[in-house]
């Protein structure tokens, strides 16, 4: 199968453009510089030059492909819609790439007992994201729109992804940017009291469900991409262990906000984003390998490997 695949240079996207190569798919993958172009063909992965800014490169590169995968930008609403306008019509897949934050809430690290499942943030359900994430629930439902326009459109929402990267960035988002603030601080801090809960899932259990998503999911699919949770108390003593930087402390949101900005602190950081990803299972038979977070974050943040 020919795939075009955007943000092949990323975390998401680069791993998942190895593992669709390695198993015998023709690859074209966006790079912005000559250098990550580069960095692709080496990976088996043929480059095409240009960003997300770019509709009619991305319609081209969409019509040639058999299959469309955007991992580049959740919230990029000219490229998904230069995706969809060159796809309308011809039945060829369009996995797009959410997150599960469209749930997160504004809790500042307590506990929320509330757990999400695909149904509960389906179109037509009483559930409204918070303000900063209606226009990503937006453009989810847009994608999932289009499978009334000829498109097999499907939506993967992920949790907090976490093990090392197989394609050129190595690392996540959340679980990184904690280890960064604990290297620089000697100290590993969590927001507000650590309560706060997110569902998390191993990368490589990511790329194997893309890969299912992209042969058998039904046009119009929303899948939560999950196994398992943990308390980001737990994630951030595991980096402290990890690290040799005694206990983990709560930090005040305002720091936390001075130090990541309001977005990741609050939201990425902060809040609780607890759901269940029953459809991927039950539909396509996915079977993730990887249950804990933080025993990856003890074992593994600081190896060069991943297992």
């Amino acid at each position: 199968m020919r795939i075009f695949l955007t943000g092949a240079t990323g975390y998401i996207g680069g791993s998942l453009a190895v593992r669709l190569a390695g198993a015998g798919h023709e690859v074209t993958g966006l790079a912005r510089t000559g250098g990550k172009a580069r960095a692709l063909a080496e990976r088996g992965i043929t480059p095409i030059r240009g960003d997300l800014d770019d509709g009619p490169a991305l319609a081209s590169a969409a019509r040639a492909a058999d299959a469309v995968i955007n991992a580049a930008d959740s919230d990029h609403r000219p490229a998904v819609e230069a995706l969809l306008a060159a796809l309308e019509g011809t039945g060829k897949a369009l996995l797009h790439t959410s997150g599960s934050s469209i749930v997160g809430d504004d809790a500042r690290g307590e506990r929320s007992e509330r757990v999400f499942t695909e149904a509960d943030v389906a179109p037509g359900s009483p559930w409204r994201p918070e303000p900063d994430k209606a226009p990503r629930v937006a453009l989810d439902r847009l994608v999932l729109a289009a499978a009334d326009r000829g498109v097999r459109s499907v939506v993967l929402c992920n949790s907090l992804v976490y093990g090392h990267g197989r394609g050129i960035a190595r690392d996540s988002v959340q679980l990184p940017r904690l280890a960064r603030q604990a290297r620089s601080s000697g100290v590993a801090r969590h927001v507000g009291p650590g309560r706060n809960i997110w569902s998390t899932v191993h990368i490589d259990d990511v790329a194997e469900l893309y890969a299912l998503a992209l042969e058998a999911a039904p046009a119009g699919a929303f899948y939560f991409v999950e196994n398992g949770e943990a308390s980001f108390g737990e994630l951030t003593q595991a980096i402290a262990d990890a690290l040799g930087c005694g206990r983990a402390q709560a930090w005040d949101i305002e720091d936390a906000i001075r130090e990541w900005g309001f977005e990741p602190a609050v939201y990425a950081l902060g809040s609780n984003s607890r759901v269940r990803g029953l459809r991927a299972r039950r539909e396509l038979g996915w079977q993730p390998r990887h249950p804990s977070a933080v025993r990856w974050v003890r074992d593994r943040l600081t190896s060069d490997q991943d297992g």
